[in-house]
């Protein structure tokens, strides 16, 4: 792994040799593509070894944040979760998708679910196929929500309709993260035996 110089740079690359992966911005292509050739590598450095995704994060787009669900699916290991700021939109899909029993959430954590938006233009035919394409999407999100949190899909749909803010305590009784935690000892290490 090469080290960057860049005091930013080094301080991420000292994060991913402890197994943590941070997201910390808009969730865009370019975010979820580093994030999710994170996973890959540290997967195949150590298959059975969890790894933990930090997220503050107000969201972004749905393409790149599902890029990242699927790889979190896909690795071996287990993903937690840990919310610390902002999980918002897409940021509170991934925070809501870490392990089971591995999804955190610090106490002052502000976790926002909404459903998906987008700008569409062109002819009216291409109008409706973008329309069509961001309802499928606003279900898909809603049935993998409801498969994480236990919540009913209709739940979800319609507390996804509008603006929905939770606290980090709300959050917990929604499903969304399995604990409220104010100490990083009481989240199980990444290189610990689980």
């Amino acid at each position: 792994m090469a080290i960057d110089l860049n005091p930013v740079g080094d301080i991420y690359q000292r994060l991913l040799k402890e197994r943590i992966v941070f997201l910390g911005t808009q969730v865009d292509d370019s975010s979820a593509n580093l994030i999710c050739a994170q996973l890959i590598l540290l997967a195949a450095e150590e298959p059975e070894t969890d790894i933990a995704l930090y997220i503050n994060s107000p969201g972004g787009s749905v393409t790149a944040g599902m890029g990242i669900y699927d790889t979190m699916q896909y690795v071996s290991c287990d993903v937690s979760t840990i919310c610390l700021g902002l999980a918002a939109s897409m940021g509170q899909f991934l925070l809501s998708a870490g392990a089971p029993g591995k999804r955190y959430a610090l106490p002052h954590s502000r976790i926002l679910m909404h459903q998906p938006s987008g700008q569409m233009q062109g002819q009216a035919t291409d109008i409706a196929i973008q329309a069509e394409q961001i309802i499928y999407m606003k279900r898909k999100l809603a049935e993998r929500t409801a498969f994480h949190t236990g919540q009913p899909v209709e739940r979800i749909e319609a507390d996804s309709d509008r603006d929905r803010w939770f606290t980090a305590d709300e959050a917990l009784e929604y499903g969304f993260v399995d604990k409220v935690i104010d100490r990083a000892t009481l989240v199980v290490a990444p290189g610990a035996d689980n």
